[in-house]
């Protein structure tokens, strides 16, 4: 049985990842900035109480990683596997109608916050010898660029860097570090701060070819993620060949992901 710790972990792509280790039988530290959520986090995961904790953390601030790690220590013994999943998208199109506070925050939140929890899980898991590090790619990561995610696109491909070159840094350790590369998921990012869908018929048309829910996407990384012995690994969920595949059958094989 493995100790898994999840950053933003209270909805979206970290809560399904939560509930897939659980299901597999592992324990899991589920995290958040916001209380209400992290509490109904734990309400939606009681069948599972046994082997589920959660942990208040910002992860903008250092002191409250340190802190989930040693609650994760503390309640389990030891860290198994660290993902920084947490993440926001930027709540304007151009750079100019972004606030500066806007700016701080996703650059804060996306890429010094996945910084910090990559150092400290780093260190703890050097202290006992093991342990598996996991950063989660976004849109930018492989260079694309557009219109209304700049800013979130950048912190995404300077997490990638950031993230095989640690990787290289630890090759000669005994902790592997890697990518989760989720592809289009249907989650709060693509809603702006009203709540509305950005460019919601472009955005409609593409995720429901392209698209996946984030427990479609959690099941696949999972076993994926247990099995995987290899430092620098990058697992990737929607690859070329199923882009290629899903455009071939877009005109025939009609879904709507965004049904309630």
């Amino acid at each position: 049985m493995k100790t898994i710790v999840i950053t933003g972990s209270t909805k979206g792509l970290g809560f399904a990842l939560a509930t897939s280790f659980l299901e597999a039988g592992h324990r899991v530290i589920i995290s958040g900035k916001n209380q209400h959520l992290l509490d109904q986090a734990m309400q939606n995961l009681a069948s599972h109480q046994h082997r589920v904790s959660a942990k208040l953390c910002d992860v903008r601030n250092h002191q409250d990683i340190v802190n989930l790690w040693d609650f994760a220590t503390t309640t389990w013994g030891e860290v198994d596997i660290w993902i920084n999943n947490a993440g926001i998208n930027q709540q304007g199109d151009a750079l100019w109608e972004l606030s500066f506070d806007d700016i701080e925050r996703v650059i804060q939140t996306n890429l010094q916050g996945m910084i910090y929890g990559t150092k400290v899980a780093l260190q703890g898991m050097l202290q006992q010898s093991h342990g598996q590090i996991y950063n989660v790619e976004g849109f930018g990561s492989d260079g694309m660029q557009r219109r209304g995610i700049n800013l979130y696109g950048t912190t995404k491909r300077a997490l990638t860097h950031f993230t095989t070159a640690c990787a290289k840094e630890a090759s000669d350790t005994p902790i592997q570090v890697g990518l989760l590369c989720p592809g289009m998921m249907i989650t709060d990012l693509l809603r702006d701060e009203t709540g509305h869908i950005r460019n919601e018929r472009q955005t409609k048309r593409i995720f429901n070819i392209l698209g996946d829910r984030p427990a479609t996407v959690a099941k696949f990384f999972v076993p994926h993620i247990l099995h995987n012995k290899k430092n620098g690994a990058h697992i990737v969920w929607l690859t070329k060949r199923k882009i290629l595949w899903r455009f071939a059958r877009s005109s025939y094989h009609q879904r709507d992901l965004f049904e309630d």
